[in-house]
């Protein structure tokens, strides 16, 4: 499964990733708005981990964003359970030398729209950290619509910030719906 854009490429991991995964994950100013649970540093054990981790899906949730032939970021939905199945959190990250550049809000269009043309899903919502305009951005370009913001909700490096909540809508859902 390939989903390729203007200087992209969207497609599942593969171990052969690891070293470039590593050397675009490994920068704090990557990590510094991603959950915790993304390591930082992020060792070359880590990526071995991820790249070996990925169980080949026949609709995969996780891709690798490739540029110039490198995996330099990755993007995904988490999946969850209860009243929120229908409604998975999309996150993504990609290699601080390609910020700016256009690239990311393709990707989310692109995955966006992958999403529900092969999910059973009514909304995607995405989470954005309050130090992080430049992902902010790429969302409302992408087109999705902030919907609130958690006030002093989150904890990162000690600091305590808000949290943006941004969603997309399934095309097929009207407001109100």
């Amino acid at each position: 499964m390939e989903i390729t854009g203007k200087g992209f490429k969207l497609r599942q991991w593969q171990p052969g990733d690891a070293l470039s995964l590593r050397t675009h994950a490994d920068n704090p100013n990557v990590t510094a708005c991603l959950l915790d649970r993304f390591p930082s540093p992020y060792s070359m054990a880590d990526a071995l981990a991820w790249v070996t981790g990925i169980q080949p899906a026949e609709l995969p949730v996780n891709f690798a964003i490739e540029v110039e032939g490198q995996a330099v970021g990755g993007i995904g939905l988490e999946f969850r359970k209860d009243i929120y199945r229908k409604t998975p959190l999309i996150g993504y990250w990609m290699g601080e030398q390609f910020w700016g550049s256009g690239i990311m809000t393709e990707v989310v269009q692109s995955f966006t729209a992958y999403t529900f043309a092969q999910f059973d899903v009514i909304c995607i919502q995405a989470n954005v950290l309050s130090k992080n305009p430049g992902s902010m951005r790429v969302l409302e370009k992408a087109g999705y619509v902030k919907q609130g913001v958690l006030q002093r909700s989150v904890i990162k490096l000690g600091e305590v910030l808000d949290e943006h909540l941004y969603a997309c809508f399934a095309p097929s859902l009207s407001k109100g719906e």
